[in-house]
């Protein structure tokens, strides 16, 4: 693996870190207003500063990173199993029943962009932390599904398949047994990539105010609450910012190191 995947991996265990321990981290109440210290500048008492109600950045900006990763996990894993379970369907057993999945249902969530049907479906569910992971989980289970599909047609092709086939196997232990198994390796990839995703998505969708209410201290919301005073107090909006920005660039560049590791080729290269 290169060095970015390193450096990927590091980021990430320190936001999975602080997202576990963000409770003893935190230096003070990340909903206790002092609106004598609006806007404070970053100093011994306040590391990150305060925001226009006198919170501390800091404390705010690490139970962000619990929020920001119990969606990532949560809409990962969810969408993962759903797509997984919809794209072996569609890739073993083929014909109509391909036709109906990929070629009816993957096409249209796919005709609109993923954050324009996550809006729509927010709107139509409301706001709140659950209804946000619904939503994502909504729309995130096509990508795993195609990817699975692909990688089932391929799998079942195989000559240890067609072996397990011939000597009487069911359908389901071939499925599951055989081909899950081997097909199973490029989804490793996808759920890094959709880490991230899922993690900006929430952001931005928090942003748009569409996302976790306030004043759970959702990183989109933060940067939201700080983008008129940006030029004045810059430091309200940077670390917010810089954490959403750190948090994505880990996981892709985890993502790009796992295709890297578990593709022969590339590792050769």
């Amino acid at each position: 693996m290169n060095r970015l995947t390193y450096i990927g991996l590091v980021i990430a265990s320190v936001v999975i870190f602080v997202a576990i321990f963000a409770p003893f981290l935190a230096t003070h109440d990340v909903t206790a207003q002092n609106l004598e210290l609006r806007f404070a500048a970053p100093s011994a008492e306040h590391w990150f500063g305060t925001d226009g109600l006198g919170r501390d950045v800091f404390s705010r900006v690490l139970f962000g990173a619990r929020i920001s990763l119990q969606v990532g996990i949560i809409v990962v894993a969810v969408s993962a199993v759903v797509g997984i379970l919809i794209g072996s369907i569609a890739g073993f057993y083929g014909g109509w029943v391909d036709r109906i999945l990929s070629g009816y249902l993957f096409n249209v969530f796919l005709a609109f962009p993923g954050l324009l049907l996550a809006i729509a479906f927010v709107a139509f569910l409301g706001a709140g932390l659950e209804k946000l992971i619904i939503a994502l989980c909504i729309i995130g289970w096509v990508g795993y599904a195609r990817v699975m599909r692909g990688q089932v047609l391929k799998v079942r092709e195989y000559d240890f398949v067609q072996a397990a086939r011939a000597l009487g196997a069911s359908n389901m232990r071939i499925l599951f047994t055989h081909i899950l198994p081997n097909a199973i390796q490029p989804l490793i990839v996808q759920s890094s990539l959709g880490m991230a995703g899922a993690v900006l998505s929430e952001a931005t969708l928090s942003f748009l105010g569409l996302g976790i209410p306030p004043p759970a201290p959702s990183w989109g919301t933060m940067i939201e609450e700080a983008r008129n005073f940006f030029s004045i107090y810059p430091h309200v909006l940077f670390f917010p910012g810089a954490a959403i920005a750190l948090t994505v660039l880990a996981f892709n560049f985890l993502g790009d190191g796992l295709r890297e590791y578990l593709d022969p080729k590339q590792r050769t290269r």
